[in-house]
């Protein structure tokens, strides 16, 4: 089976993207072509696959983006058995095309949810933007397979539909938790909770507790960031490949979600809490209703309130000085992962739906 998968808003490195779908489909013999805006990140294709490069599609300049890959589209559709999608913007790229190969859409988030987190879209364009995305999810369903990312998105369309989970993969061993220093992984931004985390990095540091951020961060809290790291207080790692930065998850104190109070957040599983328990770390969360339900369920880490800096530092120190309970969360955590949330498990269902829509035999 070839498999054209396309985004021009996510990283060409995506964890959900590259390393978890894409890698899936080569470990079982397929072959991809993945089409990504590499040129846009400063990145190169894996060896592995067949990369595109495409433009990227950012807050208000999407239009070029959407045409090149719909030019691609076009140009494979008789060359590949299926054609797999990430960014609403795409379904726009793929609409009307004649003789095409089956198209899946993966519904990564709440899409009429995050346009509160758009700063770049106007107040006054997001109830008609919202209403435009409710119309253009019921028009993919009709038209395409649906992936669903999160059980909570089902209530949005008619029919059911597969739920591939932000699962991640999870070692065979992993070392203890330590005692200096505490991580994040994953976007940032205001909402996510980066304030907050400088803040927590001010408190932490009479204490020798470090604080290490991994990831990108969006145009509006880059310059909070930067003077964070001028002063000393954090380090940041910008964006780094997936199965780089969960190596940084190894023998940290805990791992940090503290995501605000947000519609797109309230019914999704932070994936770091996965990745954070994957590799052995007591969890610090803010209590969004799916964090709470998995760390409270297993055990794994603490649950702060929202925007409490104070707080997160008060739940850091406890676990620093409470060696028994941060290595007993974090071996519950790891225990718990690896039974429930392992890749692998998910990846033979999503290989073999997408084999069936194909109509590709093993």
């Amino acid at each position: 089976m070839h498999v054209l998968v396309m985004t021009v808003v996510h990283h060409p490195e995506d964890a959900r993207i590259l390393h978890r779908q894409i890698r899936a489909l080569v470990d079982a013999g397929h072959e991809v072509t993945y089409a990504a805006p590499y040129t846009a990140r400063g990145v190169v294709p894996r060896s592995w696959v067949t990369g595109v490069d495409l433009p990227r599609a950012a807050e208000r300049r999407r239009v070029t983006a959407v045409r090149a890959a719909r030019r691609l589209f076009k140009s494979m559709r008789g060359k590949v058995d299926l054609a797999l999608v990430h960014d609403p913007e795409l379904l726009f790229a793929v609409a009307g095309v004649r003789n095409r190969p089956p198209v899946v859409w993966d519904v990564h988030e709440d899409t009429p949810a995050t346009l509160s987190l758009k700063p770049w879209l106007p107040a006054f364009l997001r109830p008609p933007t919202r209403f435009l995305a409710r119309l253009l999810e019921g028009t993919a369903e009709r038209h395409l397979h649906l992936l669903l990312a999160e059980t909570a998105y089902a209530g949005r369309f008619r029919e059911a539909h597969l739920v591939v989970p932000n699962e991640t993969w999870v070692p065979d061993n992993v070392s203890a938790p330590g005692d200096d220093r505490v991580v994040y992984l994953g976007w940032l931004s205001e909402a996510r909770g980066v304030r907050e985390a400088v803040e927590v990095a001010r408190l932490l540091r009479p204490h020798r507790v470090a604080v290490e951020l991994i990831g990108y961060a969006d145009p509006q809290t880059r310059p909070v960031l930067a003077g964070a790291v001028e002063e000393g207080l954090l380090e940041w790692r910008d964006f780094m490949p997936n199965d780089e930065a969960l190596k940084r998850l190894d023998g940290a104190l805990a791992g940090l979600s503290l995501l605000h109070d947000e519609p797109n957040y309230r019914h999704s599983m932070p994936t770091k809490i996965v990745e954070y328990m994957a590799h052995g770390i007591p969890v610090i969360t803010t209590p969004s209703p799916r964090a709470v339900e998995l760390v409270e369920r297993y055990q794994s880490g603490m649950v702060v309130p929202w925007q409490d800096p104070q707080a997160v530092a008060k739940a850091v120190l406890s676990l620093r000085d409470n060696t028994e309970e941060r290595r007993g969360a974090g071996a519950r955590g790891y225990a718990a992962a690896r039974a429930n949330h392992h890749w692998p498990n998910s990846a033979r269902r999503f290989v073999a739906q997408l084999e069936t829509w194909a109509g590709v035999r093993r």
